[in-house]
């Protein structure tokens, strides 16, 4: 850090600008605290929303039914219409005690300091390097959240005829995209002996003409500029190729903790997601956590809140839709203002 780097201070800093980082500054706003802001490393808010073209999305939010990139509009549209302050292109590369941030943006490089810290920043899907699939590295693999950006923000098709690995909820939006986009998959891999989204969903493979393989899994990717196929393998050890030209990778998601596990902040070991109590507090009481980077270590649908779509027996990371991190954002802000209230009866 330089000494040229410029100082500021805010009530609270918002990092990340999808459903969860708009809710808690709208909630902040409206109990009057203003001198916020919210750090979105891309050039639009709503997070992952902006590719989903799918609905539905806003019914508690809006009152509608929205695809997801009409329900990034309408988060765009109420943070103009309420004022709130977003800093856009802007990077968190730093996170330091006592809610201390060094963030990049096109202007460089910057420190930026509050009483309270939000982080908002969502979750990822697995990729392939972390799923350890061996094979070539060729042209014609991504995940789902590439694939929608692809298409409906660049109008772009990676491939036609791809496997798709995976089968949450979240694969059958691939699907959907795969069918808007002309692209005919040629296989949906299911490494457990069921689908991991419950019925009757799982029956929309009929619907879009895509095989389901249970206890089926990639071994090995085959191509030389590009997939030309892949290596299955079942529980049996059978092994077979199936010709392809691409290969997408679908849900498994993660919590997008890496500031939290680079920085100070406890981690909750079994999820790697920012440790936090029942309010949202991390082990640094400068910062809070809500959304999708807060996830829990489940074993039963009891155990922690989630999604009604997934089975009990074959349980992923409990992922919330956009309406759950709506109202984590809400509830998240909330706690942040009782704190600020405390703070400033002591002062």
């Amino acid at each position: 850090m330089t000494d040229s780097a410029r100082q500021t201070f805010y009530d609270v800093i918002i990092i990340g600008g999808g459903p969860t980082g708009i809710a808690a500054a709208l909630e902040l706003r409206k109990w009057g605290i203003v001198h916020t802001i919210i750090l979105e490393r891309e050039d639009e808010v709503g997070g992952a929303t902006r590719h989903c073209g799918h609905p539905p999305f806003g019914l508690s939010e809006f009152k509608r039914v929205l695809t997801g990139p009409a329900y990034a509009r309408k988060l765009a549209e109420r943070a103009a219409l309420k004022g709130l302050n977003i800093a856009l292109k802007h990077t968190v590369t730093e996170l330091a005690p006592g809610g201390h941030l060094t963030v990049t943006s096109p202007d460089g490089v910057q420190k930026m300091t509050a009483k309270r810290v939000l982080l908002a920043t969502g979750i990822r899907e697995t990729p392939r390097s972390a799923r350890l699939i061996s094979g070539d590295r060729v042209l014609g693999i991504c995940n789902t959240g590439t694939l929608q950006s692809m298409f409906y923000l660049k109008g772009l098709i990676p491939f036609r005829k791809p496997v798709v690995v995976g089968s949450e909820i979240v694969s059958f939006s691939a699907l959907s995209t795969c069918k808007k986009a002309d692209i005919q998959p040629v296989a949906m891999l299911e490494a457990g002996d069921r689908p991991t989204v419950r019925s009757p969903i799982h029956y929309a493979t009929r619907y879009f003409g895509v095989p389901l393989l249970l206890n089926t899994r990639i071994n090995k990717i085959i191509g030389h500029k590009r997939v030309e196929a892949v290596q299955i393998i079942n529980q049996h050890g059978a092994v077979r190729e199936i010709d392809c030209d691409g290969v997408l990778f679908t849900g498994r998601f993660t919590p997008e903790s890496a500031l939290a596990r680079m920085g100070h902040l406890d981690l909750n070991q079994a999820t790697d997601s920012p440790a936090v109590d029942e309010f949202g507090h991390c082990s640094d009481p400068a910062y809070y956590a809500a959304g999708n980077v807060v996830q829990h270590a489940t074993d039963s649908p009891e155990a922690a809140p989630v999604p009604w779509y997934y089975t009990a027996d074959n349980l992923p990371q409990p992922v919330n839709v956009a309406g759950q991190c709506w109202a984590a954002g809400l509830n998240a802000a909330q706690a942040i203002v009782k704190d600020l209230r405390h703070i400033a009866l002591n002062d």
